[in-house]
Order: C-alpha cells, then structure tokens, then sequence
C-alpha cells in the first residue's frame, strides 16, 4: 500500500482542486484539529482621492490591463516591501 502524504499549499484553490480527487480518510493520520483561522480575509480600505486622482489611476490600471483597485493593491504592495527592507 502506498503512504499518501498531504500537499503544502496556501491557495483555496488548490485545496479545493486536490479535495476533489481525494478522500480525507485517506490521510487521517495526517490530519490534526486547529482552534484559529486558517485563512484570514484580507481587511477593506476605504481610500478618497481627488477626481484627477480617480481619472489617472483608471488610465494606468486600464494600460495595464488590471482594475484600479488590483492596481492600487499592487503599488501599496511594492510600497510595503520596500519600507520593510528600509527597516
């Protein structure tokens, strides 16, 4: 019989892909009962910005081929990483 080991994985996604082709009794003795959150959902911001702002953002995340928002999250991304490296 072979030993199945469970992946490593964060995406919900592929969980959900590998949940769907496997029985979770396959691998109880991997399996252990966690008391917080496994995934947590990221927090809104509420952002107001003047509509120049608005217009310019639009411009570049449709450049792009992205949603302002997905735009703004990437920029504040990049933003965070560099401050952590600074520090």
């Amino acid at each position: 019989m072979k030993t199945r080991k469970l992946p490593k994985m964060d995406s919900i996604q592929e969980l959900a892909k590998f949940w769907q082709t496997h029985q979770v009794t396959d691998f109880e003795q991997d399996l252990e009962e966690v008391t917080e959150p496994v995934f947590v959902h990221a927090a809104p911001i509420k952002l107001t910005l003047p509509p120049n702002g608005t217009k310019a953002i639009q411009k570049v995340a449709k450049s792009k081929g992205l949603s302002k928002e997905e735009l703004i999250r990437r920029w504040v991304k990049q933003k965070l990483a560099t401050e952590q490296k600074a520090q």
